[in-house]
């Protein structure tokens, strides 16, 4: 059931950051003062915040989906049973920022390094030259990331390539999971925790991506034959890849997106950090478009339980943001972490 007060702490988490910026101090000293009570929580939302309707296209259904933070099993050094590495931000990996009006990707561009793994467009002092229609670049790009090689900066490698071998020796390593497909689900989620064998949690967030383009394996997956078009949940394609060993590397190279984590500090109670810098509170924060939810913003969530069917109203907080998140009613639900 809804609980304003839970409402009123995850909020509270996103002040961390909103208190900083304007038009968020005077609400965020507000709801520190607020009692956690669900009575006074209400009143504090009700009060300091107007509801808006949001459309999308003149439509008020949306799509609602949810995600939670996985625990791996596996082990902080590689052992017979822990083999696939959790890489973090490789040493020549490079991020540089892209302006809005090179992003039609045509252009030859010079760019220089200016800090450990990050660089600038320079067209007079740049080392490297960047043919920008080689990176995937979209609407929405806001930076490109690649390598530089020889004289020319090249877009970053491909999951096909890192899985073969690609980063060997080029990135720090955070720990080491025994299964590649819970692996590859944690690149979906953004963020885990790994369970070693004596008991101890790792706390793994999102630190960075490789820009190449998210593509739905399990797509893939029904074009081929290998499953139904309704069969393709993440469990459906958990079963299919641990009966078909075979084609994991096929099917798991579809998606060339690719995930670079860091550590977490903070105590295992704590949430993942969702894209505001804060950490996230199961069932009451969500992932939305910033391009039509401003993060931080209270939001009023009416979907159905998927597993109960039961209505599920609850007031959440925007406070993350993922790359299959597009559109004004689009909400990704966090559910909190583990099996359940």
């Amino acid at each position: 059931a809804q609980d304003f007060a839970k409402s009123l702490q995850s909020f509270r988490l996103g002040c961390a950051n909103l208190k900083n910026r304007q038009g968020w101090q005077d609400v965020c000293a507000q709801a520190f003062q607020t009692p956690v009570h669900s009575f006074q929580a209400k009143q504090f939302f009700e009060r300091y915040f107007t509801p808006w309707q949001v459309a999308g296209n003149g439509s008020l259904a949306g799509t609602v989906t949810g995600y939670y933070e996985p625990v791996l099993k596996g082990d902080d050094r590689r052992t017979a049973q822990a083999r696939f590495p959790i890489y973090g931000i490789p040493d020549d990996f490079i991020s540089v920022p892209l302006p809005a009006g090179l992003r039609s990707g045509k252009a030859l561009v010079r760019i220089r390094q200016t800090g450990k793994n990050s660089g600038t467009i320079d067209n007079t002092g740049g080392t490297h030259t960047a043919d920008l229609s080689r990176f995937p670049i979209t609407a929405r790009t806001t930076a490109i990331k690649g390598r530089f090689e020889g004289s020319r900066f090249l877009p970053y490698h491909t999951r096909n390539q890192i899985n073969g071998g690609a980063l060997d020796g080029k990135a720090p390593i955070l720990g080491y999971a025994e299964d590649p497909v819970e692996l590859f689900f944690m690149h979906i989620q953004g963020s885990g925790r790994l369970k070693t064998p004596s008991g101890k949690y790792i706390r793994i967030g999102y630190a960075d991506k490789n820009e190449h383009p998210y593509v739905s394996i399990g797509r893939y997956m029904a074009d081929k034959g290998y499953l139904k078009l309704g069969q393709t949940s993440m469990q459906g394609i958990k079963s299919y890849m641990r009966q078909n060993p075979q084609r994991l590397a096929e099917v798991l190279g579809q998606n060339p997106s690719y995930i670079f984590f860091r550590e977490l500090a903070g105590s295992s109670n704590d949430g993942p950090v969702g894209a505001l810098g804060t950490p996230l509170m199961g069932e009451y924060a969500g992932a939305v478009d910033r391009h039509y939810i401003t993060l931080g913003a209270p939001l009023f969530v009416a979907t159905a339980h998927p597993v109960t069917r039961k209505a599920l109203n609850r007031l959440i907080m925007a406070q993350d943001t993922g790359s299959a998140i597009k559109g004004a009613v689009r909400v990704d639900y966090f559910w909190g972490y583990g099996d359940e």
